[in-house]
């Protein structure tokens, strides 16, 4: 059994016991102990997560291509418009010395990383790309981040979208700020101008459309964490 496989095997036979035809939060009666459940799935997947393990693909691995899912929340697929909004700027800012106003042209000239790594979706599917982009490693290290530090929290032009991560998950050397995807640069199905991508958070803490990142001393949760679904996602 796998590391994903043991994590999700865990808190489903703990959740399984309570939930039953309720929705994602469930019911009320059980919300202690399905928040005694989350703490607990949550420092499993902290202790099991370390920043030297990767998601490794074979150089010849299949990429999904065109069958590779897109999503959104928006009525319909959002798409950056210069002009109505300017040029697209990712501002990074919060717990930082030196807040960041990058053009995707900025990014682009920044030291990029391309890689091909699996896409894990809460769902249960598992696609692939090659990602192109640079690290959030190198984009803390431009920002200046301070030591109190301890969470960052990306932020979408997709109605809002946001979602908060731990700090030792945001800077994983294979967490990128995406501008590229299978040697072309992003499109709107998959998060143009830029995304975050990493294949050490499940798919719906993978930001797209991305605008702003914010390091933060506290958590700020997400659309989706807010809902009901685990905040930490971890692989």
């Amino acid at each position: 059994m796998n590391r994903r496989r043991f994590v999700t095997f865990s808190a489903s036979s703990i959740a399984a016991t309570v939930l039953a035809a309720c929705d994602s939060f469930g019911p009320k009666r059980a919300t202690s102990l399905l928040k005694l459940a989350e703490r607990k799935n949550e420092g499993l997947e902290r202790w099991l997560f370390t920043s030297g393990s990767r998601n490794s693909v074979r150089a010849n691995a299949r990429l999904s291509g065109r069958s590779f899912p897109r999503y959104f929340i928006s009525n319909s697929m959002p798409v950056w418009d210069e002009a109505q909004r300017g040029v697209w700027r990712l501002e990074v800012s919060g717990a930082v010395r030196s807040p960041l106003s990058l053009t995707l042209d900025d990014l682009m000239k920044m030291r990029s990383t391309t890689q091909k790594v699996d896409h894990f979706c809460v769902e249960g599917w598992t696609a692939r790309a090659e990602w192109t982009g640079v690290r959030m490693s190198e984009l803390a290290r431009a920002a200046g981040v301070t030591a109190d530090a301890q969470y960052v929290d990306f932020q979408s032009f997709d109605s809002d979208y946001h979602e908060s991560w731990d700090i030792d998950s945001a800077l994983h050397p294979q967490t990128l700020i995406a501008y590229g995807m299978d040697r072309a640069l992003l499109g709107p199905g998959h998060g143009a101008p830029a995304r975050v991508h990493s294949p050490v958070k499940l798919g719906y803490k993978n930001t797209k459309y991305l605008t702003r990142i914010v390091f933060l001393p506290a958590r700020s949760g997400g659309y989706w964490s807010d809902r009901g679904y685990e905040w930490y996602g971890g692989v």
